[in-house]
């Protein structure tokens, strides 16, 4: 029974589809940490100072004070020290930019990906067969005489 239970979890493991899948969500993992880091070390800085803020992370709104210290907190890190209870709306817009940057980079994989099979689709096949200018007769198009009419044909 164990051996039968090992052997379908092979068979399920090494189909193509599960490890074109496995590769697929590694380097997806890969991909969504170069984003972050370019979303948090990139692109909020100068988004922060244009907003009146250094670091647009610490824009964050206190709920309740935390028992350790009271209010106001120069950074989240201060108030998640002190226990105070926030909403952190800079961790949130962080996260909403990176989403929507991986959205646009795979919109454009998946459109460059579509153009080009669309070319491969469109790309006209080899012509096998020409006509005979006497007859009008389907024939290869390495024959030098149309074997119909007997005409002989230019090249």
């Amino acid at each position: 029974m164990i051996k039968n239970v090992m052997n379908e979890f092979k068979q399920f493991v090494m189909r193509g589809n599960v490890i074109d899948m496995a590769v697929g969500i590694i380097i997806g993992g890969a991909f969504t940490k170069i984003v972050n880091s370019m979303v948090a070390d990139i692109m909020m800085p100068p988004l922060g100072l244009l907003m009146g803020q250094v670091d647009f992370s610490n824009w964050f709104v206190v709920i309740k004070d935390g028992a350790e210290a009271a209010g106001p907190y120069a950074t989240l890190a201060a108030a998640q020290a002190a226990g105070a209870t926030t909403l952190n709306i800079g961790n949130l817009l962080n996260a909403v930019i990176s989403f929507l940057i991986v959205a646009f980079c795979i919109f454009l994989l998946i459109k460059a990906i579509n153009k080009l099979d669309r070319k491969k689709e469109q790309a006209p096949a080899a012509a096998t067969t020409k006509d005979c200018p006497h007859c009008f007769t389907s024939i290869d198009i390495r024959a030098t005489k149309c074997p119909h009419c007997t005409a002989d044909l230019d090249k």
